[in-house]
This record gives structure tokens, sequence and C-alpha cells, in this order.
């Protein structure tokens, strides 16, 4: 049973650099790093030591708050260095990886004759239990409770994501043996969202023991919030939890095969990414890894994630655990005469129709990071509404964020939304505020305050 929601609001990027659906290279890392920082609210306990030897799967971290939930090693190797930043913040633990893998063996499980206990112990021995994310706050999931439901989206609308049906063409038995063990950590099931333009021509509408949900519409209709918001809004004191496609493959491939086996095939993306394709490799791989795919020359940027809600890396930085795409731009640091003054700019999108990109719609275009101006003044207006298919008053919620006022910040919907949510409001924003910073810091007053 499935039922079709149709969102009539949002905006597709057309923003060049797709990858090609081929995998150009086996990358076989150097260095990978593990980044605690890739998860809100963990606080990283140090487990090993630099020169320790590791495998695949062996931990690494574990929260100080809840220490049965681990950060495992992706590749195995010797711990190099241990990255910390200012007050001894622990950012990196940096594994110079081995040229041929080698596993810890967590043991061939049937998720079928398992309880739910067995299973939630067999994801955290394992260290893929941050895989799953708790909304609201986007924190990971506190293995002591049972959340209302579980949400995945079989698709991702943002720009120049990468391909599920390509990406995890291989993958669909380990997923839906992952489907199976997690659906019996909720008593609502598991809910799956697919997309409308694809649906018969994807493997994934064949999984079982799902709650199937149909979507159609532009970007974020692919954001498992947005779906979320349209299936089962979240309510004060309700809690979900959600996982990718990506991270359920990781999850089914332990149970099939008794090991933690974090390779993906990542997408390299973006304006400045030479001949654009996918590669194959782990989590926490260098940008120095992909080095055919950009001129080290530019003064480019390189994005862990989509060009939208992704982090900015740098050219020395690495992947992040929960992404499969590097989006590599161009830095805007030129400047533009009476830019904004032009009438005619066939070089430039506009979401506004301010100039007369929308004659051609199948047009893409070499972004840049430049924001033509700088912030000003929070001006009202309807923008964010026209590209947030949420029933949610956006300037609300940001101004309530910006007081710091709890109550307001409830009532306006900061339980149903993360950063990525609220990213297309910040593309379009006139007032070029940054609208995603907000909502973190929302978020964190949040932690501190309620939790």
């Amino acid at each position: 049973m499935s039922n079709n929601i149709y969102l009539k609001k949002g905006l597709n990027i057309p923003i060049s650099g797709a990858a090609a659906q081929n995998t150009r290279k086996v990358i076989v890392p150097d260095v990978v790093a593990v980044k605690p920082t890739d998860f809100r609210g963990f606080v990283p306990k140090l487990l090993v030591r630099e020169g320790d030897k590791v495998l695949a799967g062996t931990p690494i971290l574990a929260d100080k708050m809840s220490q049965s939930i681990l950060l495992t090693s992706p590749v195995s190797g010797t711990v190099a260095q241990v990255v910390r930043g200012e007050k001894r913040k622990l950012l990196e633990v940096r594994i110079k990886a081995d040229e041929k893998q080698e596993f810890v063996d967590f043991g061939v499980k049937k998720p079928a004759q398992m309880s739910a206990a067995e299973i939630k112990e067999a994801i955290l021995a394992a260290g893929l239990w941050p895989a799953i994310t708790q909304r609201p706050y986007g924190i990971i999931a506190n293995p002591e409770i049972k959340p209302k439901a579980i949400f995945v989206s079989a698709f991702n609308t943002a720009p120049l994501a990468a391909n599920p049906e390509f990406a995890l063409k291989d993958e669909v038995e380990n997923i839906q043996t992952a489907i199976n063990a997690l659906a019996k950590l909720t008593d609502g099931g598991v809910h799956i969202s697919l997309n409308a333009e694809n649906y018969s021509g994807t493997p994934f509408h064949k999984l079982e023991n799902v709650i199937q949900h149909i979507f159609s519409g532009k970007h974020p209709a692919g954001n498992v919030g947005v779906q979320i918001h349209h299936i089962s809004p979240i309510k004060k004191g309700e809690t979900v939890w959600t996982v990718s496609l990506m991270m359920l493959a990781a999850i089914g491939k332990l149970f099939n095969t008794g090991k933690c086996d974090l390779r993906r095939k990542i997408a390299v993306t973006g304006p400045m990414a030479i001949e654009p394709a996918y590669v194959e490799g782990y989590p926490g791989i260098s940008m120095k890894d992909i080095k055919e795919f950009y001129n080290p020359q530019e003064n480019l940027r390189f994005v862990s994630g989509d060009a939208l809600s992704g982090t900015n890396v740098t050219a020395e930085g690495f992947l992040g655990f929960n992404d499969n795409q590097i989006t590599i731009l161009k830095e805007g640091d030129s400047y533009e005469l009476f830019g904004w003054a032009k009438p005619f700019r066939s070089s430039q999108f506009s979401a506004s129709r301010t100039y007369f990109s929308w004659l051609t719609p199948k047009k893409t275009y070499n972004m840049d990071t430049n924001l033509h101006g700088g912030p000003r003044a929070f001006v009202v207006n309807d923008v964010y509404s026209k590209v947030l298919p949420m029933d949610i008053f956006p300037v609300y919620l940001l101004k309530a964020c910006i007081a710091q006022d709890i109550d307001k910040m409830e009532k306006y919907g900061i339980y149903e939304v993360l950063e990525e949510d609220l990213a297309l409001c910040e593309y379009v924003c006139p007032s070029k505020i940054y609208i995603q910073q907000i909502i973190t810091d929302g978020i964190a007053l949040m932690l501190k305050e309620m939790c």
C-alpha cells in the first residue's frame, strides 16, 4: 500500500557538473579520518593511541554520554595522528590505511531470528549506530528508546546528488536485510519514500516489510524531513528515526557478512570537476585522493555533500561519514561591478526571474560561491514560503531562534526541521542571511535547555 504526495513548492538549482554514471576510479586510500564533528551532540572519548594497529570495525571513539555508541575504523591500518583544535577539542583521528583490508569478524546473523535488543547490540558493537539519526534535533538515535517510526528517503533531489539507482544497484539484498532488522525496533514500521518520476524504474519499490509513500515535486522533495512532515509530523514529545539508503546497505552487510564494510560509490560533482563521475571509496577519504578531478592551480572549494547543505572541508579535508558526494566549486572571490544593475546576464541563474534564465529551463550554470552581496537587514517577505513545502512559518521560526524564545521556536516548528530543510530558503534569501546557522544555533539551544 502506498500514497501519492505532490509538492507544489520547491526549486531545482540548475548547477552544472553532474556525475556520469560510471565508476572512474577505485580509491586505495593512504589516510582516512574518523571525525566526531560529523555527529551533533557526540562527545568523543578516545579509545586508541597513535601507533595502534586497527582493523576495519575496531572501535576508535565512544560517546562519553552513552559509551555503548561507538565510532569504528572504516579501514584497517595504523593510527597515524590525533588532531585537536581549540581547547583540545578532538577533531579527527587519522588512520594510515593498509593496502589489503582486514575486518573485525562480527559474525553472520539473521535478523529474523534475533530480538530487538540483540539487533541493537549488533549494530552498536560494529559502530554503525551513528548512522541512525533521531528527530527532532538530528542527533544520534538514543538506543534506549523506541521511536514512533523509522523513515527512509529512497531518492535525493539535492543539487547534483548521487543517483541511488546507480550507486546502490548491487545493495538491494543488503538494504532488505537492514529493513527487516530495523523494523523490529519500532511499532510504527519502516516508511520508505520513492520518487514518482522513477517509481517503476527503481529496484527499491520492490522492498518488502515497508510502508511506501510516493513523492513528486522539486527539491526538497527528497529530504526525509519534508517527507516526515507530510506523512506523520513530529509533535512535542515524539521521536522518529531516519537512516539513509547508503547506511542501510552498510547495516545489511553487517548482518549478511559479519563485516563493518563502509565502502561506497561517491559522486564527484560540480562545475570545477574535470569529467565528473563516481569513485569507489570509504568515508573519511582525503580530497587528495580525487586529484584527477580538479586543477590544483584553481582557487576551489571542496564540499563534502551537496552545494546547498554540505560541509566546506577544504583541499586538505576528508569526506564525511554520511556523505556519498563531493562537490567542487570555484571560490567566488571576484567582484562584479554593477552586477546587480545589468539587465542581461545569460551566465547567471535567477530563482526570482530577475534575469532571463527562466527562458532556458534546461540550461545548467557554472555556479561559484559568490554571494553577490553581504548580509543585510532581515526583510519580511514571502520568498521562503515559495520554496519550502512545509506547513510552517519560516520567518517567524528564524526570528524566534535569533531571539532564543523557546516557546515560539516550539510553536513555529523547530521540532520538524534541520538545516538541510531550510537550505533553499538561504539560497533565495534577498538579505543574504545565514539561515542554516540560525537553525543550528536554535537546535543547540533546544538541546541545552530541553534535553
